[in-house]
């Protein structure tokens, strides 16, 4: 029987992998082309052809509640945590049912429990922030708790460590690289792997869907439903993990 990993080797990658996706979150947030900033302005009466074009995308992007928006500003905590689970976790969980197009043959490598791993691991962190726990340290403990099963201290085992990889913020080549999310999701996992076994403690896709998904080809939509499925109920467990600690006032003390 393989030695329990201990509880700060545990945190030191989720740490880590908590900094490298909040300026990818940032990122989905950001306006650089200004088309963000049109759904909070009238739309003008005498219009350019480009400006139509640029008015139609905002008012796409204002539909979609996507962050940074009018919409996502009037949008409450709950509807924003909806948001990254049903859309950003969407997205990428089907990089992580890809491999299912294999069957059994990639089916039996660790890749899709780290894609899998990585994928609720940034949705969460999204949420969290949405609920309002910014601090890196409870974000770390929530990771933990919904992904590992395990109650931690990290600001305990934390202190006294040189933070990996800048000051959490990203620099401008991670935060406007192409396909962003994805790359995040790669990184992350990336970074997860040393911590092994930890892997099989997050909320996992059921027994139907891990069968179906051996099958080559069925196998991808069968494990997509089923990653998707798990995603919601690890977005579920983060929040109640936040409402529990809330209420104990441990959380940003």
């Amino acid at each position: 029987m393989a030695a329990r990993i201990p509880d700060a080797t545990v945190v030191t990658a989720l740490d880590r992998s908590a900094r490298g996706v909040r300026p990818v979150l940032d990122l989905v947030a950001s306006d650089p082309f200004g088309v963000k900033a049109r759904t909070f302005e009238p739309t003008a009466a005498d219009r350019t052809v480009i400006e139509a074009v640029l008015d139609a995308a905002a008012w796409v992007l204002d539909t979609l509640t996507v962050p940074g928006t009018a919409a996502w500003e009037q949008a409450g905590p709950d509807q924003r945590a909806r948001w990254w689970v049903t859309r950003i976790g969407a997205l990428n969980t089907v990089a992580v049912a890809a491999p299912s197009l294999f069957g059994i043959l990639l089916n039996r490598l660790p890749l899709q429990d780290l894609l899998g791993f990585a994928n609720q691991t940034l949705v969460l962190v999204a949420v969290a922030r949405e609920y309002g726990v910014d601090s890196r340290e409870d974000q770390v403990d929530l990771l933990a708790a919904v992904l590992c099963g395990r109650d931690t201290d990290a600001r305990a085992l934390l202190a006294g460590t040189t933070p990996g990889g800048g000051d959490g913020n990203g620099d401008d080549r991670s935060r406007w690289r192409p396909f962003a999310l994805l790359g995040s999701l790669w990184q992350t996992a990336g970074i997860l792997r040393g911590v092994g076994d930890e892997l099989h403690a997050r909320p996992h896709p059921g027994g139907v869907s891990s069968l179906l998904s051996n099958i080559p080809v069925v196998g991808v939509p069968a494990r997509y439903l089923g990653e998707r499925l798990a995603l919601r109920r690890a977005a579920r467990a983060g929040v109640e993990w936040i409402t529990t600690h809330r209420d104990r006032r441990v959380v940003g003390v």
